[in-house]
């Protein structure tokens, strides 16, 4: 189980649980059920409307979970990753902090997602 922290500086703060390791249920999902209000368009990762920034709350380095190709291009083109960011991201096998919460699945760790 994960705790998950929806942040935005209009809104209070709210956690919530998520089942961690589903491959269905996205942050946007996440959110939806739990009626947070993040923006969203299209829900299949092409607008990149759903922007979120996520973040480990504790010392621990964050799992994640990869990026999907949709993901690297919209990100890409919102400015928020470079090529060579993804080139690190890739070999590093590090999670990126800047996702699509349409396309992000919850992991087994507490994070602090900003939108």
């Amino acid at each position: 189980m994960a705790l998950v922290t929806f942040s935005n500086p209009n809104q209070k703060d709210k956690t919530v649980y998520a089942v961690a390791g589903s491959h269905t249920e996205t942050l946007l999902k996440l959110a939806k059920d739990n009626r947070i209000p993040v923006n969203f368009d299209c829900q299949d990762g092409e607008c990149g409307h759903c922007l979120v920034r996520v973040t480990s709350v504790d010392d621990k380095d964050r799992m994640g979970y990869h990026l999907t190709d949709k993901e690297k291009a919209v990100l890409q083109t919102l400015g928020k990753l470079t090529g060579d960011d993804i080139d690190r991201l890739a070999v590093d096998d590090m999670p990126s902090e800047w996702r699509l919460a349409c396309q992000m699945i919850v992991r087994d760790e507490d994070i602090l997602v900003e939108y």
